[in-house]
């Protein structure tokens, strides 16, 4: 890398009070490479020659259009098609009894951290397959604008889908064809299903909605205790009573304040009322 562009301590130390502030996120020490790699092509793009420089302009940015660009930058989308596939079989089997109690009412998701969109359509695959009386909605929500692009589009390389049951790629996905080629892509009656919103967090007060199900897996590992409440009683707020919230099985909200019962492993249900 051009020696202009290397990354002194307090330009590090800026960025991860900068991410931390905004994300809630955790840089470690460890992560200076990573944040070197990620962020030197936005750099050069923009014609600046130190990440001083950098920065600057991204604590000058009054728009705040630059730090959601760090943030996509630095944020790691890793997931991928029934990630922890027994939260899946849970979820159909709440979705289940929720028919046999209320009919046609609607089963109200969000995907709190839903990066490129495998979790909602895995959900409203699995939800669509053994659950064809439900009626239900999904709201996907990430803070990376760029893996909300790619959940919109619904757009996968076959090798991210190709160990799926050959059922389901028949029915689910199309094969991508010409300039296509090697690519695959949610149909249109499970893309319909899920809204993508951006949203962060930590920012978040009140939705003005209520929901039966929130999944917010692996994300809350990059979050130190202080900020894990602050996600998790915000979550809880949005459960409807007797509601589930799904975490991931590295993850943990022992040692949080909070009101919801432990019912199976990273599965947690808010109390019905008095």
């Amino acid at each position: 890398m051009d020696a202009e562009l290397s990354l002194t301590d307090r330009d590090l130390g800026r960025i991860v009070r900068l991410v931390y502030d905004k994300s809630g996120i955790t840089l470690h020490e460890g992560k200076r490479s990573l944040v070197v790699a990620r962020l030197q092509k936005r750099l050069r793009a923009h014609g600046f020659t130190s990440f001083g420089a950098y920065l600057k302009h991204v604590e000058g940015d009054a728009s705040g259009e630059e730090i959601v660009a760090l943030l996509d930058a630095i944020a790691t989308n890793h997931t991928y098609f029934f990630r922890e596939e027994q939260h899946f079989d849970l979820l159909v089997k709440s979705a289940s009894e929720w028919v046999n109690a209320h009919g046609s009412a609607p089963y109200r998701i969000w995907s709190a951290a839903s990066s490129t969109g495998e979790e909602n359509y895995t959900m409203t695959m699995a939800l669509m397959d053994r659950c064809p009386d439900l009626e239900f909605q999904i709201m996907g929500s990430d803070i990376s604008t760029k893996a909300l692009a790619a959940a919109k589009a619904g757009v996968y390389k076959l090798a991210a889908v190709q160990s799926l049951p050959k059922d389901v790629l028949r029915k689910h996905f199309e094969k991508g064809l010409g300039a296509q080629e090697g690519l695959a892509r949610v149909n249109a009656a499970v893309r319909r299903r899920s809204t993508f919103r951006h949203l962060n967090l930590l920012e978040i007060g009140d939705l003005g909605e209520r929901f039966e199900v929130i999944f917010c897996r692996n994300v809350m590992i990059y979050f130190d205790k202080q900020v894990q409440q602050r996600v998790v009683a915000m979550l809880e707020r949005h459960l409807e009573p007797g509601g589930l919230l799904f975490i991931s099985h590295s993850e943990s909200l022992n040692g949080l304040t909070h009101g919801l019962r432990w019912i199976a492993p990273a599965v947690y249900q808010r109390g019905l009322r008095a």
